[in-house]
């Protein structure tokens, strides 16, 4: 069965042979859905996705790592308002 692309995954496989020392140890792909890229923290220019891996094993035996990205985005906290300070006077007195 071959390798079934789905939203915000994807996989590394280790490579099995270098053909010069600055070839990548892993390679695979990423199916990143762009419609909704506003869910993603973007820094300048840039989007920056948390990604999530697993190492798994294939039917073949061969180990990769599985591969997720992480929309989840923290909500900040809103700004504290000023507390309220009890200075004894009752604000409801009409003078």
């Amino acid at each position: 069965m071959a390798f079934e692309h789905r939203k915000d995954s994807g996989r590394l496989m280790a490579a099995t042979s270098k053909r010069h020392e600055k070839a990548p140890d892993y390679f695979g792909e990423i199916a990143i859905d762009i419609k909704d890229l506003t869910k993603v923290e973007k820094q300048g220019d840039l989007f920056v996705f948390r990604l999530n891996g697993w190492k798994r094993k294939s039917q073949s035996g061969m180990t990769y790592l599985s591969l997720s990205i992480d929309r989840y985005v923290e909500n900040k906290p809103a700004k504290p308002q000023a507390k309220k300070v009890d200075d004894g006077f009752d604000s409801d007195v009409p003078w």
